[in-house]
C-alpha cells in the first residue's frame, strides 16, 4: 500500500517559511506504518521565527483592515478545498501519524466543521456593539473586538491538521495573522492545508509555517507573538502559561487528561460496548479526550467486561490506506515505551489483561494492540497518570454515587462519557462530573464536533476553551469607545462646580433606575 509519492512532499517543502529551504539542515521522517524513509524537512531557527513575525505583522494589518466578509469567504473557498482534495490530506495524515483512515477523516471533518461556523458567525461575533453608556443620549459606548496581532500556534502530532488549522481559522477570521509550529514528527500535516489556504486567496505572509524543534522555534514564538494557542500536556502547558505570564501576554490551552466513561444499570451494554471501543481507541488511543478510565456499576461490571473485551479483540489492525483497519499504529518508539511501560508495571502489580497487550512488529513497527485491564489500582502508573495510548481499565464500583466521585478524583477534568438507562439519567450524572465536555451516550464526538459549543479543560486539562464564541473572541482584545454628545461631565454652563459635584451621584442614581438600565 504505497504512501503519498514524494513528488507531492517536494512540492509542500517549498512552503515553509524559511529562506532558501534546500539549503538547510533535515529531518528525516519516516512513513510510520512501515518505518522507511518518507521525506525530509528542513529545520528553522529563531531568526527564522523573528522574520516571520516580521512578514506577518507587516501583512497583519492590511488583512485587518479587510472587511470580514471578504475574509470569511476565502475561508470558505478553503473549506470547499479541502472537501475537494481530503483524500490526499488523509493519505498525509496516516503517512506521518499512523492513523487509520476513519481518524485521519475526523480531522477533514474537523477543519470544514471550523471554517463554516467561523466564516458564519465571524460577521456577527466581529460587528461593533452599542451598549448603554454613562448617560442615555449624552454618552455613546461601542464596544469593537480589535485582534490581537500575530498569533502563534504550537501544534501537536497526534491531529496535526485539527489542532493547527482549525486552530488558526478563527484567529484569521479575527483579523489576526498567525505562525504556526507543526510537530517535528508532523509537519506536512500542516503544510498541506497551508498550501490549500493560500490557493483560497490567503496572502501567504499572514500564515507562516516554522518547522524545527520547541526548544528553539517553540521558544522564540512565545517571544514573538502576542497571543499563544497551544496543544500538549499539563507539564509543557505549565511552563508556556508562565513563559506567556511574564511577557503579559494571553494564553489558551487543551491539555492533558485521564477521562472516564461511567456505565449505569439499565443501559444497554451491547450499545455501550461497541461504541467504546471508539471512546478508546481512536488514533489507538492518542487523543486528548479518549477515554482510559470506565466505571461500571458492580452488577454489571462482569458482563459489560466480557462484551467490551469481545469487541476488543474484533478489533482490526493494519496498516491500510483505506477504510478496513479499525486501529492504526503508534506513532513512535516513545509512545510504545510509554505504553509497554504502563502495562508491565500494571501486570507486576496485580493487574489482569482482558483483552490485547502485545505488540504487532508483524503488522509494522510500531503497532500494538488495543489492551483492556482490570484490577487497576492507584498505585499502578496507569492508575492516575495519562497513557495516551490503547490502554484502558474497567472499574466495578458499588453505585453512581461512587462512579462520580471517582470519575472527578483527578488532577484533570477534560472530557467524560455517561452511559445510563435513559437520556435524563444520564444527563443528570453529566451535570455532576469536573469536565470540560461531557458525552452522554457517545465517547467524545459528540462535544468536539459541537463547534458552536466551547471546547476545552478544567483543572490540569487546559487554560480557555476552542470552538463557540469563545473561539474567535479569545484572539481579539475589546476597544471600548465612548463619546460624548451634548456634554462632557464639567459642569453645564452656569452651574457651580460645587453644585454639580454634589448633584451628579443623585443624578447617575436616577438613570440607573431608568428601564432597561
Amino acid at each position: 500500500m504505497p504512501a503519498p509519492p514524494a513528488a507531492d512532499f517536494d512540492r509542500l517543502r517549498r512552503l515553509v517559511a524559511l529562506d532558501d529551504p534546500d539549503a538547510r539542515p533535515a529531518r528525516t521522517l519516516t512513513e510510520v506504518f512501515t518505518g522507511a524513509e518518507l521525506t525530509t524537512i528542513p529545520i528553522g531557527t529563531a531568526d527564522d521565527v523573528a522574520a516571520a513575525f516580521a512578514r506577518a505583522r507587516a501583512a497583519q494589518a492590511r488583512w485587518a483592515a479587510r472587511p470580514v466578509k471578504e475574509r470569511a469567504a476565502i475561508l470558505e473557498r478553503f473549506r470547499d478545498l479541502v472537501i475537494a482534495n481530503r483524500d490526499f490530506l488523509m493519505d498525509v495524515a496516516q503517512a506521518e501519524t499512523g492513523k487509520a483512515r476513519s481518524a485521519a477523516q475526523e480531522e477533514i471533518v474537523d477543519m470544514i466543521l471550523n471554517a463554516r461556523y467561523y466564516a458564519r458567525q465571524a460577521p456577527k461575533l466581529l460587528k461593533p456593539k452599542r451598549v448603554a453608556g454613562l448617560l442615555p443620549g449624552i454618552v455613546k459606548t461601542v464596544v469593537t473586538p480589535a485582534p490581537k496581532g500575530v498569533v502563534g500556534v504550537i501544534a501537536p502530532w497526534n491531529y496535526p491538521m485539527a489542532l493547527s488549522i482549525s486552530d488558526s481559522i478563527p484567529a484569521l477570521l479575527a483579523g489576526n495573522a498567525v505562525v504556526v509550529k507543526p510537530d517535528s514528527q508532523t509537519p506536512y500535516c500542516t503544510l498541506a492545508n497551508a498550501e490549500l489556504l493560500y490557493r483560497a486567496g490567503l496572502p501567504r505572509e499572514l500564515f507562516a509555517v516554522v518547522p524545527g524543534p520547541g526548544s528553539v522555534v517553540g521558544t522564540a514564538i512565545v517571544a514573538h507573538c502576542d497571543y499563544l494557542m497551544f496543544t500538549g500536556s499539563s507539564a509543557t502547558g505549565r511552563t508556556l502559561a508562565e513563559q506567556c505570564g511574564r511577557r503579559l501576554i494571553g494564553f489558551s490551552a487543551e491539555l492533558g487528561g485521564k477521562n472516564p466513561m461511567i456505565v449505569t444499570r439499565g443501559a444497554d451494554l451491547d450499545e455501550v460496548a461497541k461504541a467504546a471501543t471508539r471512546a478508546c481507541f481512536s488514533n489507538a488511543g492518542q487523543l486528548c479526550i479518549s477515554v482510559e478510565r470506565i466505571y461500571v456499576e458492580r452488577e454489571i461490571a462482569e458482563e459489560f467486561t466480557a462484551k467490551f473485551a469481545e469487541q476488543v479483540r474484533a478489533m482490526k489492525l493494519g496498516p491500510a490506506y483505506d477504510f478496513s483497519a479499525d486501529m492504526g499504529s503508534l506513532i513512535s518508539e516513545d509512545q510504545i515505551k510509554t505504553v509497554t511501560g504502563h502495562l508491565d508495571d500494571a501486570k507486576v502489580k496485580g493487574a489482569t489483561v482482558v483483552a490485547g497487550g502485545n505488540a504487532r512488529p508483524d503488522l509494522g513497527p510500531l503497532f500494538f494492540e488495543p489492551t483492556v485491564l482490570t484490577d487497576v489500582t492507584d498505585e499502578m502508573e496507569c492508575g492516575r497518570a495519562e497513557t495516551f495510548g490503547p490502554l484502558v481499565a474497567i472499574y466495578p464500583v458499588g453505585d453512581v454515587e461512587e462512579a462520580i466521585a471517582r470519575a472527578n478524583d483527578t488532577e484533570y477534568g477534560l472530557n467524560a462519557s455517561v452511559w445510563a438507562a435513559s437520556k435524563a439519567d444520564g444527563e443528570a450524572i453529566a451535570a455532576r462530573i469536573d469536565a470540560g465536555t461531557v458525552n452522554v451516550d457517545e465517547g467524545y464526538a459528540l462535544t468536539f464536533g459541537s463547534t458552536a459549543a466551547p471546547m476545552g479543560g478544567m483543572k490540569a486539562s487546559g487554560v480557555g476553551r476552542r470552538h463557540g464564541p469563545e473561539g474567535l473572541l479569545k484572539y481579539t482584545e475589546p476597544r471600548t469607545v465612548s463619546t460624548a454628545r451634548v456634554l462632557n461631565l464639567d459642569p453645564p454652563l452656569g452651574i457651580p462646580q460645587t453644585v454639580w459635584q454634589k448633584a451628579l451621584t443623585p443624578l447617575i442614581r436616577a438613570v440607573q433606575a431608568l428601564p432597561g438600565r
